[in-house]
């Protein structure tokens, strides 16, 4: 019993990971609809800004915000550059320019940094809490911390500022939205920033974990999207629990299922978003979209 439940910590702290990048995901999907297949690599490309600054000698604790600052003006600069040419074009395109963002930003990456693996110090102490036979990471439960604290973040500013009441109504009508004098344009660009952000928070939670190099987020990009699918990719919520849940299934059925093991878990996001589109298209928490005729 004592095994489960450390397999079900050890898969808590992997979900946590996916659910802050399916958190960013989920929050470029609300606002404007775009599946940002380059969501990954630009969460990569803040985790080697921060680690430029702790290279430089800052400490951890003021490279994170300044690392945080950057991300959310270039993920509001990126809608600006690259996706508001291409607003209302069909959704081929959208995925075409997206794919291009996720090449262009990896090659960026390569020929800043190079592709030689880095070492990223880890923020949380060594070290574990023992207790039944279980033992929890002080790493996992500062991953947990920080993606709860994110998740609290974004309800506060949804729930209870103006900016998030304005985000809402962008994201829910547009067009009613700027009737009533929404800047839309600046709010999607805001939104694109927040996303930034958080997949900033991911990428420097990954990259001590993967080692620092250009490739690192493509799997974990797989296990996002599964997270954001079976959660509703128009839920934060969902996408955060969604993350939880991908991240416990891998890690049972690494290791209890002798035919899928380590090599072949990463085949379990593609049944759980097969799944999930088969039985329920809009994910656990999300709507279903109705379109009057």
């Amino acid at each position: 019993m004592a095994d489960f439940i450390q397999q079900i910590v050890v898969g808590l702290g992997s979900g946590a990971i996916y659910a802050s990048l399916a958190l960013a995901l989920v929050l470029i999907y609300q606002f404007t609809g775009i599946v940002n297949f380059a969501q990954g690599e630009l969460a990569m490309f803040s985790a080697y800004i921060a680690w430029t600054f702790l290279d430089a000698g800052l400490p951890f604790w003021v490279a994170l915000p300044v690392t945080l600052v950057i991300s959310f003006a270039g993920g509001m600069l990126i809608e600006r550059i690259v996706i508001r040419p291409v607003e209302g074009a069909p959704e081929l395109t959208i995925v075409i320019v997206t794919v291009g963002l996720f090449i262009f930003v990896n090659a960026a990456a390569g020929w800043i940094w190079s592709f030689l693996i880095k070492d990223f110090p880890n923020p949380f102490p060594d070290g574990a809490l023992r207790a039944g036979g279980v033992s929890v990471g002080y790493s996992t439960l500062g991953v947990l911390a920080v993606v709860g604290v994110v998740m609290g973040l974004l309800y506060l500013l949804f729930r209870h500022t103006k900016i998030g009441l304005g985000m809402r109504a962008v994201a829910t009508n547009p067009e009613s939205a700027r009737l009533v004098g929404i800047r839309v344009g600046w709010t999607l660009a805001l939104g694109w920033g927040l996303a930034a952000t958080v997949g900033a928070v991911s990428g420097i939670l990954v990259a001590p974990l993967l080692f620092l190099e250009p490739n690192m987020m493509g799997g974990v990009l797989i296990y996002a999207f599964a997270a954001a699918t079976l959660g509703g990719m128009d839920s934060p919520l969902g996408a955060v629990i969604g993350g939880l849940v991908v991240g416990v299934a891998e890690t049972l059925a690494g290791a209890y299922v002798d035919a899928i093991g380590s090599d072949l878990k990463v085949g379990v996001p593609l049944v759980i978003i097969l799944a999930v589109l088969l039985l329920r298209p809009q994910g656990l928490f999300g709507k279903a979209r109705v379109e009057r005729a």
